[in-house]
């Protein structure tokens, strides 16, 4: 049924009401309240408007407008705006009356829909006669909208996914959609019948208004996560799974392929070593599933903690070098002591000590003054001269030692020191040990024929 039918069988039902049921009333009929369209296309809003048949008013003098902007007393005609310039178009029919009441109807249309033409449109009349002004509020609900959309019913089949095109404006059908997948023509109808790749993407449209594509849906692409890397122990991280999908996608989080939990972001709070592992999301939706990169997160001591483990590091290295010095010098002094003969300065001996000593051997000594070599076990000489020629003997078991005077001229001894005839070898003759027996400080020598 059209609105012309419409406002016909309502001016029949005016006119089978009795007569005293005429008053003097003002009416605008609006049907529907509610008007959905599509971007692009065409709407009629329709009305039935009445007034008294009495005799101030002529019905053949009567002003009608639409409007959607100003005041009720101060209405902006619909056909005047600028912006509805060639696109809006009003037409009334005739005024029939009765004795009691004059009925007539009016309807504008308007073409090229845009989103800024949803709106609340009234309509208003006006008679030849002062009180004889009407305007109907509320008025009708003008909804301009592009959304042609696909949509996920539920179904008992979990191993396919249905998919359905419609609109905002018609749930229920009454227009031929087209699909598309990947941006070609594949089939018709409001449910989509081929085999759904989340690899691909997938549209509809309303057949003749193929411009009002519905947003394409797809699987999600790879999700991406923030942040990640180093982490404090003890403190708190937000990671958070973002991917591009349409529909928008769920997501789940999971460590080590462990399942942790739902959600776009995952709070982790007072964090421990035990909790550094590698991670990853899930994005997901109706038409198919991604895992982003699987990242590790490490758990580094806090400050605090690396502060007191960087002071007991120090206190421990400085103990060391402590410890270290104190053995160096330990060892120093044994070795002083050990290049002195390993055990303390001897005790003064009554054996006469020489400043300076010339020549010779023991052997040219008076007897009185020799000494058996038992009896003098250590002498010191602070210098000893000695003077000699190439024809100077020296003990056979001494002539390793022998120091040829054209070679040196001064030889510095630490020790020579025969402490007991115990240790000369037997081939050597004590008494000649003897008189060779001595430790020298400083051995200055004297080269031959000075």
């Amino acid at each position: 049924m059209n609105s012309r039918s419409a406002a016909r069988g309502f001016l029949a039902f005016l006119l089978s009401l009795p007569a005293l049921q005429g008053s003097n009333d003002y009416k605008v009929i609006y049907a529907p309240y509610n008007v959905c369209a599509l971007r692009d296309s065409t709407v009629d809003i329709n009305c039935t408007y009445q007034f008294p048949n009495i005799s101030e008013i002529n019905p053949n003098n009567v002003t009608t407008l639409w409007f959607t902007k100003g005041e009720i007393h101060i209405p902006v005609n619909l056909t005047h705006d600028a912006d509805n310039a060639g696109r809006v178009e009003t037409s009334c029919g005739k005024v029939v009356c009765t004795p009691s009441l004059c009925v007539g109807n009016c309807t504008v249309r308007i073409k090229d829909l845009r989103q800024n033409d949803s709106a609340e449109y009234k309509f208003r009349f006006i008679t030849n006669y002062e009180k004889g002004k009407y305007t109907g509020v509320p008025g009708v609900m003008l909804n301009v909208t592009d959304q042609v959309k696909v949509s996920f019913p539920a179904s008992t089949d979990t191993t396919r996914v249905n998919m359905t095109c419609n609109s905002t404006c018609n749930q229920t059908g009454g227009f031929t959609y087209t699909w598309f997948r990947n941006g070609q023509n594949v089939e018709q109808g409001i449910y989509y019948k081929g085999n759904i790749n989340s690899e691909d993407n997938y549209s509809c449209a309303v057949e003749g208004n193929k411009h009002l594509h519905s947003p394409s849906v797809y699987a999600p692409k790879p999700p991406s996560v923030t942040p990640s890397g180093k982490i404090e122990e003890g403190s708190s991280l937000t990671l958070r799974c973002s991917s591009d999908a349409n529909p928008a996608a769920n997501y789940t989080w999971f460590k080590d392929h462990e399942e942790r939990q739902s959600g776009q972001n995952y709070i982790i709070t007072n964090i421990t070593s035990e909790l550094g592992s590698n991670y990853y999301c899930q994005a997901h939706n109706a038409i198919g599933r991604r895992n982003s990169t699987s990242f590790l997160i490490e758990i580094t001591s806090s400050s605090s903690q690396t502060t007191a483990v960087a002071v007991g590091t120090i206190g421990v290295l400085l103990a060391t070098i402590l410890l270290l010095v104190f053995l160096w010098m330990r060892t120093k002094r044994a070795s002083s002591t050990s290049g002195q003969g390993g055990r303390p300065d001897p005790q003064p001996l009554p054996d006469p000590e020489y400043d300076n000593v010339s020549a010779l051997s023991n052997r040219s000594a008076p007897a009185a003054q020799r000494r058996p070599i038992e009896d003098q076990d250590d002498l010191h000489y602070a210098s000893v001269h000695i003077s000699h020629s190439e024809k100077q003997e020296v003990p056979p078991c001494l002539a390793a030692s022998r120091v040829q005077s054209d070679q040196t001229e001064e030889v510095l001894y630490s020790a020579v020191n025969f402490k007991s005839h115990n240790a000369v070898p037997e081939a050597c003759d004590r008494r000649e040990i003897g008189e060779t027996s001595e430790l020298y400080s400083t051995v200055k020598k004297t080269p031959k024929g000075v």
